[in-house]
């Protein structure tokens, strides 16, 4: 005991981390700990390497257990990739000018749509009213739309992916519709027994659709 009173705590500590024991508390929490130690010896290294097979047991029967990979359909179904339209030179430049514009487009907001919720969530109006700060261009309040945010005219009306949409509401609409260039849009009100019917004529036809909903 008298060794271990005449040590500094940092020592203590440094021979308790040797041991594996704790380092917190007061010295003589410390010797009582160290002594401790000296007289039963804790196995340390057989508990862990004990747990460690323990785990590895239980690793390889839930690895038995579960089903092999190979037999999921999950992992045995092939990747589809999406249709792509046949675009030509200037239609591509078009659809590149017109999202490099849409960057620069600031956002239009409703007058009054910081204050009140219902016109945070309505469109665009135009400001009327001789002291409206927006109809007046005041910096502060939203932009006005104008000419000058237009698109490129030979990219309007088409889909980000370069496709023409045409509303679809039964199978037989998707034998008017050319792969190559157009691709379908699924109506709102079309039930789910017919929208799985077109999904899966519009598959064999080769034709994308816009709003496919992802199937459980």
């Amino acid at each position: 005991m008298s060794d271990y009173e005449g040590m500094t705590v940092a020592q203590l500590k440094e021979l308790l981390k040797e041991a594996g024991l704790p380092v917190s508390g007061k010295k003589a929490d410390l010797i009582a700990r160290l002594q401790e130690g000296a007289e039963e010896p804790a196995p340390v290294e057989e508990e862990s390497v004990e747990e460690e097979s323990d785990e590895e047991d239980d690793f390889e029967a839930d690895y038995d257990d579960d089903e092999d990979w190979d037999d999921d359909e999950d992992y045995n179904e092939e990747h589809v990739a999406r249709q792509k339209p046949v675009l030509s030179e200037e239609l591509k430049a078009a659809l590149a000018l017109r999202a490099a514009q849409k960057k620069g487009t600031p956002s239009f907001r409703r007058t009054e749509w910081f204050r009140y919720k219902r016109l945070s969530r309505s469109g665009w109006r135009k400001p009327h009213g001789m002291d409206n700060k927006q109809r007046r261009n005041y910096k502060y309040r939203g932009s006005l739309v104008r000419i000058g945010h237009g698109k490129v005219n030979a990219a309007s009306g088409l889909h980000p992916s370069g496709f023409e949409e045409v509303m679809v509401h039964n199978t037989r609409d998707l034998d008017q519709i050319d792969a190559e260039t157009q691709a379908a849009r699924v109506g709102a009100t079309v039930g789910g027994r017919k929208r799985e019917n077109i999904h899966s004529r519009a598959d064999e036809l080769g034709i994308r659709v816009l709003n496919r909903r992802r199937e459980r």
